[in-house]
Formats: structure tokens, sequence, C-alpha cells
């Protein structure tokens, strides 16, 4: 923390200012900590690991069910208007043509899956060593996030 200089009779050192250093830090650096600090599980109990990703958790189930239940409804109403426009004569649908498109996105998909680009690998193993060093906070989140999903 504190840099030592050397001078002609004795030592000094810097003093550096913790309130400082620590507005410097971004919040999720220390909560989740970073290279240098460590994984939460060396720094907070299990339980408080266990609170902070059960109400994250739930958060995000919560607000992936009511963003869930929008978007339903407007791809749901979206298309019942759609037959209803067809169906009455406003809009005709060229079903060949929808036919030979879905073919068409159907082989491009297949020749990309097969290979996926180097960069997904990279955040797939990003993640998995997030989920290993912090078990017990995925855990907490993982439950938080399915009861967000049932509440």
């Amino acid at each position: 923390m504190a840099e030592k200089k050397k001078g002609k009779d004795e030592d000094t050192f810097d003093v550096m200012d913790l309130a400082e250093y620590a507005k410097k830090q971004r919040w999720w650096n220390r909560v989740f900590g970073n290279n240098n600090s460590g994984p939460i599980a060396e720094k907070y109990s299990v339980a408080t690991q266990l609170a902070i990703g059960g109400v994250t958790g739930w958060c995000a189930g919560y607000l992936f069910q009511r963003v869930g239940k929008l978007a339903a409804s407007a791809v749901g109403g979206g298309f019942f208007l759609l037959q209803i426009a067809n169906h009455t004569g406003y809009i005709k649908v060229d079903w060949k043509r929808v036919e030979r498109d879905v073919n068409k996105a159907k082989k491009q998909l297949k020749l990309n899956a097969e290979r996926p680009p180097p960069e997904v690998r990279t955040k797939v193993d990003e993640v998995q060593t997030f989920i290993k060093k912090n078990i017990v906070l995925t855990g907490g989140f993982a439950g938080g996030f399915l009861l967000g999903l049932a509440s």
C-alpha cells in the first residue's frame, strides 16, 4: 500500500488515503473480487454470499417473469392481428417464399452451429471459472432466480 522511499538518514513512507483508494475501485470489484483480491468466497461468510445471491437472483427472476409475459403478449398479439388481417384479405402471404427463406436460414444456422467463434469459447470459460470460484453465490442466485420466477 505505502511506498518505501530511502533517504540519507532514515526510511520514509508515502501515506495512502484509503477512502480515495476505495472510491477509485469499481463496485463489482469490491463485491465480487478481482484478480488481486481473490473470489468472494474468501471475503464474506456463507450466509452473506447466499443472501447477496438470493436477493439478486430473486430480482432478476422477477424482472425476467414480467418482461417475459409482456414480450409473449406482444408477439402473440402481433401474430393474432396478422392472422386476422390475412383472413379478412388486408394482406396476402406468399407461403412458398416464406418456406424458401426459412430453409435458407436453416442451412446457414446449420453451417454456423458446427464451429462457434473463439470469443464465445473464452466467455464460456470465464463464466465457468467464476461459477467454480463463487459456487455459494451462484447457488443462491439460482435459487433466488427460481423464486423470482414463481412469485
